[in-house]
């Protein structure tokens, strides 16, 4: 074992490796970054496969306040450095991923980050402290591991003759070589219609398969859910033009001696209807999944969501491997297709808690936080400013929470705390938590439908109601129930209204700072 080891191993240099680094940097930490390939962003190289991103890159917000605009540019990492934004690479609203390649390059230079590059990761291990061995036979020895390795693993679906397919990875994206062909996609998020809106001109017929119906990031709020950037192709079906979605279970697909397929189907809405349909092609659209395959026996963390993902606690930690952390989308386990930390805009929040929760467990860093008046004005006053800014809750609504906690006459606020995470700073005394929520059953509503009732921006009393992101206030306290208070919804998002946001939040705070203990 060596006598000096490094305080952290990152393994990964994509967009929260590169996260992590900076912070890690800045705080004056020892690290490495392990990089597979030769460059920063080695995933962005190959995917999306038809090089358009879906997070939005808005760079006319009418503002200027630079936390503001994080909340409409979903591909900056955090830095202090507005030449590091990505709105500085691009005018394009959905990018092309060749400008993340370039920016995540940017980055890594402009912040001086540790990277050893070509360095595949063949094993962790734990006979002390962690030990990495790369592929070329290079060893990092360090007290704590981070793993930011992004989803590398095809996520292929146990269906009988499936090695038969292309893979989402593998197939050409030329839409020539589809022409006048029948093609089966099987899957139904953005990356099996991004496939079928490329081959909507050439090919005969497409079909998108999958058991259960299609779900739009629109009503769900779940940027991963399919984007109307992606969705042409359910025109040409509703139209009726050839194209079709198939609500079924692929049972098996059997290649046949021409190169054809016969594809059994069994059809969810048609009491389990089973039919055999021909194509030319078919191609796997069924996503990713986290590789666990360096892990050495007892080293190796369980996993979760049907093992697609580590399974985390709140700090972004192994639940069974101390000391193993996460950091980028595959910490999308604590907010599995609800969320936002399986994408860029939402976990550079997680990396940027993770590196507090390290800062403070390995090396005594308080928690950053504020001093204020424990007077409910004051304490109503700080909410209002920081939840019509703030892009860290916005981003990760629901998962990340700020937090007062009261001492006497002082109280003390901290920013973007993980909701559920039971330490510091939340205290044995009781806190508060300001969360960015939608309400319940919010995926359930339509939000086109004018005839759906629900309460006005000015209805206080039923604020409760809303589905629409709107913040809510949560005073705990050891051994009783939950006191909530819902900021209504605003249009604008502007919760400033001295009678309609400003004063109930301020006498929610009166009455319960009064129940709070001497």
């Amino acid at each position: 074992m060596a006598d000096n080891p490094l305080d952290y191993v990152v393994i990964g240099a994509g967009p929260a490796g590169l996260q992590l680094g900076h912070f890690l940097h800045k705080s004056g930490r020892s690290y490495v970054i392990l990089e597979a390939g030769a460059a920063p962003g080695l995933f962005f190289r190959t995917f999306p496969r038809h090089r358009t991103l879906i997070s939005i890159n808005k760079k006319h917000t009418g503002w200027d306040d630079p936390e503001l605009n994080l909340r409409m540019d979903w591909n900056s990492l955090l830095s202090d450095d507005p030449e590091l934004l990505f709105t500085r690479y691009s005018d394009r609203y959905f990018p092309h991923a060749d400008d993340m390649v370039r920016y995540l390059g940017d980055f890594a230079r402009a912040c001086g980050l540790r990277i050893e590059y070509g360095a595949q990761v063949a094993r962790v291990e734990r006979p002390g402290h962690f030990v990495v061995t790369a592929e070329d036979g290079r060893t990092f020895e360090a007290r704590r591991v981070v793993v930011a390795t992004g989803v590398s693993k095809p996520n292929i679906p146990p269906i009988p003759g499936i090695e038969t397919a292309d893979l989402y990875a593998d197939a050409s994206i030329d839409p020539a070589g589809y022409t006048n062909q029948r093609v089966l996609i099987i899957g139904k998020g953005n990356s099996a219609f991004e496939t079928a809106d490329n081959l909507v001109e050439t090919a005969a017929v497409i079909h998108v398969a999958g058991p259960r119906s299609v779900r739009l990031a629109w009503r769900t709020h779940y940027v991963g859910h399919l984007r109307a950037i992606n969705n042409s192709m359910l025109d040409t079906y509703q139209l009726k033009s050839q194209n079709a979605v198939l609500d079924g279970h692929v049972r098996n697909i059997e290649r046949q001696p021409d190169g054809t397929y016969l594809v059994s189907v069994a059809f969810v809405r048609a009491d389990e209807i089973t039919k055999d349909i021909p194509y030319d092609r078919v191609i796997v659209c069924t996503g990713f999944r986290f590789d666990d395959s360096i892990f050495a026996p007892g080293c190796r963390p369980a996993l979760a969501c049907d093992g697609r993902f580590p399974a985390l606690t709140p700090a972004y930690e192994s639940v069974d491997v101390p000391g193993l952390y996460f950091a980028g989308t595959i910490t999308q386990s604590r907010d599995f297709k609800r969320g936002t930390s399986g994408f860029l805009h939402g976990f550079r929040y997680g990396v940027r808690a993770l590196h507090r929760v390290l800062e403070w467990r390995d090396h005594g860093v308080p928690w950053p936080a504020t001093e204020l008046p424990a007077d409910p004005a004051a304490m109503a006053a700080a909410v209002v400013a920081r939840i019509n800014r703030t892009s860290a809750l916005w981003q990760q609504f629901g998962l990340l929470a700020d937090v007062i906690t009261l001492d006497g006459g002082t109280a003390r606020y901290y920013e973007e705390v993980p909701y559920d995470l039971r330490e510091h700073p939340i205290g044995e005394h009781g806190h508060f938590s300001i969360t960015l929520e939608y309400g319940p059953g919010h995926d359930k509503v339509d939000p086109f439908d004018i005839e759906v009732a629900r309460p006005g921006q000015g209805d206080v009393a039923r604020a409760h109601e809303g589905h629409y992101l709107h913040p809510v206030v949560r005073h705990h306290l050891p051994g009783q129930p939950v006191a909530v208070h819902h900021v209504t919804e605003n249009l604008e998002n502007e919760w400033d209204s001295p009678e309609v946001h400003v004063e109930p939040l301020r006498a929610f705070f009166a009455r319960r700072t009064a129940a709070v203990p001497a």
